[in-house]
């Protein structure tokens, strides 16, 4: 036998789509009434280990230190560069000095690859420690200007949109700046000798 539908519901137990509208309606008035209560704001990071003061200084650090090295690889590619030339241009010679010339190159050559390799290696592991340490003082600017600027949420890049009302950027960059100036000073007094 076939069931037949009387169309009568049940209206003492709500449907589960019932309930969920509710909640649905319950959670936007409740999001809408505490909306004038929450502070919401935006960190650029990108822009931020663009252009921190301890970033640049970092940067500007690495390559004051890792230049001369650099330099001196640049050299040997122009000398590697100058005895290929002249084993390209020594078809006179006998077989005893093309050999020799070309240990020379390839010698060279494998020193300058090893050594470049060597120092991209170490170049990596001075980013990511100078990068780790910068996280950890940015993380702390974060959290002071969302502290001292009664912040309920900071959102960090990347997010799909945020207005430039709630873009706290140029807050956490002017706090890092000053916290440089402090460090640049401490620095600066622990460094210059006792006047007698």
């Amino acid at each position: 036998m076939t069931a037949i539908h009387t169309g009568t519901i049940d209206r003492k137990r709500p449907t589960p789509l019932a309930a969920l509208c509710f909640l649905a309606l319950l959670f936007m008035s409740f999001a809408a009434s505490a909306q004038d209560d929450v502070r919401i704001g935006y960190v650029d990071m990108k822009r931020l280990f663009e252009t921190a003061p301890q970033v640049v200084n970092a940067r500007e650090a690495l390559d004051r230190e890792f230049r001369p090295r650099n330099e001196a690889l640049i050299a040997d590619e122009a000398r590697l560069e100058d005895m290929q030339e002249e084993l390209a241009a020594a078809t006179g010679a006998d077989a005893e000095q093309q050999f020799e010339m070309e240990r020379e190159v390839r010698n060279l050559q494998r020193s300058i690859e090893r050594r470049r390799e060597d120092l991209r290696e170490e170049l990596r592991f001075r980013l990511n420690a100078r990068k780790n340490s910068l996280e950890e003082t940015i993380d702390i600017a974060v959290r002071e200007v969302a502290r001292d600027g009664n912040f309920d949420l900071i959102l960090t890049s990347p997010v799909a949109y945020a207005a430039d009302r709630i873009d706290i950027t140029d807050r956490i960059l002017d706090w890092l700046e000053a916290d440089f100036e402090n460090e640049t000073e401490n620095e600066t007094d622990t460094q210059e000798p006792p006047s007698q």
